[in-house]
């Protein structure tokens, strides 16, 4: 494989996982709008619709931020970037 294809296969990686991303955010909208809506007409004077949407809301970030930064300092791509980096410095 060149490198060329390399960089596409990790392209359409990522694309996979933004496409990902966006479908658990709609999913995320829709329920949280339907659980408001629900909250509204059975309880009016209380908001639990709240602790449902906070606690999706911490995983939802963490999707995001897997997304958004996907190279973690533990992954497979740090290890290569630091075997990169130990190559280059031994030049």
């Amino acid at each position: 494989m060149n490198t060329d294809d390399i960089k596409y296969q990790n392209a359409k990686q990522r694309v996979a996982r933004l496409r990902e991303f966006f479908i658990h955010l709609t999913v995320f909208l829709i329920v949280n709008l339907g659980l408001f809506l629900l909250d509204l007409i059975t309880s009016p004077g209380s908001f639990w619709f709240f602790w449902p949407l906070a606690g999706w809301g911490i995983g939802l970030t963490m999707h995001a931020l897997s997304v958004i930064r996907p190279r973690s300092w533990v992954g497979a791509d740090w290890e290569e970037r630091k075997i990169q980096e130990i190559i280059e410095n031994e030049k």
